[in-house]
């Protein structure tokens, strides 16, 4: 038991955290898009499918890896470096040739598939080392994606003005292939775990006719595109908001945009804060709790209720701005903890041994909504009746999904607690 506790730290988060920081940089991709468009004389909305292609291919190669995963947890993490590493560098490639569908292939495809394996990677080892906290144990692991843009973007901000975009690219592959590879040799099963394929293979076939997993897969995609849909837009929102300010009013595109820059910057640090806080307050309280499912519906409840407070705040200025703050926030904390919260539910409801192969196949949700997500907020925005506040045509939608997310996860919690009680009633 001591050499458990000793080496549960090493082998498990420290080795989750140095695979998640570095994919979890595939949301800085606000960062450079413009840039990529710039360089390669492309319209902003073609460049926008490498990032939605690689939460595609984040989602899918999540969905078939899961075996692999349960089997082999070494030649997973190193699967994922070799591929997020080379997607990374590529990308960097095809910007110096002026190579659109390069950027797609590298950073859509490659590094997407790297994305999908490095994220699957350490849930279930966590879940293994810290089983009577298994939720605060994948919140820590998995807030280390959604802290890198944090730590990130600073960096590639500072990288591409000092030594331009395409080594920015160059760099940073290096320090991620070092962080990544030291992962790969850290991390490790606890002592007197075996593969056993006999209780550790599921049928996908069986689990995708179960209505629960449905449920629980609509809920997590809705999540996720409501979020997604946020993030991409999240700059533009808080630019109509502040050009409704009296000192911003006058002032011509490049000088709004400078005396902006600083508070935009500060909204977006502050935004990755929450969705990290998010990741590991709301796993947490699922460990406290008896359902899994009543942390999903503490999210939507709490997303529709800050979304109602931004529709309805109908001045401008001061209230406006703190009521998008609290949507944008609070919106990324629930994000975030429906990430973090997943691989517990799961296992609430198909158990430990296949966590990985149920968590991959709900990562498919993902896939679609890095697919989905952008592409709405672009549909809504470009078709709002008010174009001169045509961010704010966005959120009903974005409440309304949040509606029917919070009906799905519900029915979860009520088949859940009706297989819970004809279980007592068979034992009785």
């Amino acid at each position: 038991m001591a050499r458990f506790t000793e080496n549960r730290w090493t082998s498990a988060i420290i080795p989750a955290l140095l695979i998640h920081i570095p994919i979890g940089t595939v949301y800085c991709w606000s960062v450079f898009k413009q840039l990529i468009a710039d360089r390669l004389h492309a319209s902003p909305a073609s460049v926008e499918w490498g990032f939605s292609l690689a939460i595609f291919f984040l989602g899918m190669s999540a969905a078939f890896a899961g075996p692999m995963v349960e089997k082999n947890i070494k030649k997973s993490a190193l699967v994922s470096m070799v591929c997020f590493v080379v997607g990374f560098a590529g990308t960097g490639v095809s910007i110096a040739l002026n190579f659109l569908p390069g950027v797609f292939i590298c950073y859509g495809a490659i590094m997407g598939i790297g994305l999908g394996v490095g994220y699957l990677t350490p849930v279930k080892n966590l879940m293994l080392w810290f089983a009577d906290n298994k939720g605060l144990a994948t919140g820590i692991a998995v807030a280390g994606f959604g802290l890198a843009k944090a730590i990130a973007s600073p960096l590639m901000e500072y990288l591409i003005g000092t030594v331009g975009l395409v080594s920015m690219f160059f760099i940073l592959a290096a320090v991620y292939a070092v962080m990544m590879f030291v992962g790969f040799l850290l991390i490790k099963r606890p002592a007197g775990w075996v593969y056993d394929p006999a209780t550790s293979h599921v049928s996908r076939k069986t689990i995708l006719k179960k209505p629960v997993f449905w449920g629980i897969w609509i809920a997590f995609y809705i999540n996720i595109t409501c979020g997604l849909a946020l993030i991409s837009q999240e700059k533009d929102i808080l630019h109509d908001v502040l050009r409704a300010f009296p000192q911003y009013a006058n002032l011509s595109p490049a000088k709004f945009a400078a005396a902006i820059s600083g508070i935009i910057g500060l909204v977006l640090a502050v935004d990755s804060v929450f969705n990290t806080a998010g990741r590991v307050g709301f796993s947490t309280l699922s460990d406290h709790l008896k359902r899994r499912e009543t942390v999903y519906q503490v999210i939507f409840i709490m997303s529709i209720a800050v979304c109602l407070l931004q529709i309805f705040t109908n001045s401008i200025g001061n209230a406006l701005l703190w009521a998008v703050l609290a949507m944008l926030f609070l919106v990324n904390a629930g994000y975030g903890g429906g990430f973090s919260t997943l691989p517990v539910l799961l296992d609430q409801h198909f158990g430990t041994k296949t966590v990985s192969t149920t968590h991959g196949l709900t990562l498919s949700a993902w896939a679609f909504a890095g697919l989905s997500g952008n592409q709405l907020a672009s549909f809504v925005v470009a078709h709002a009746p008010d174009q001169a506040h045509r961010y704010a045509a966005l959120i009903p939608v974005i409440t309304g999904l949040f509606v029917v997310a919070l009906i799905s996860i519900s029915l979860v919690k009520y088949l859940g607690d009706r297989n819970v009680t004809k279980a007592v009633e068979d034992r009785g």
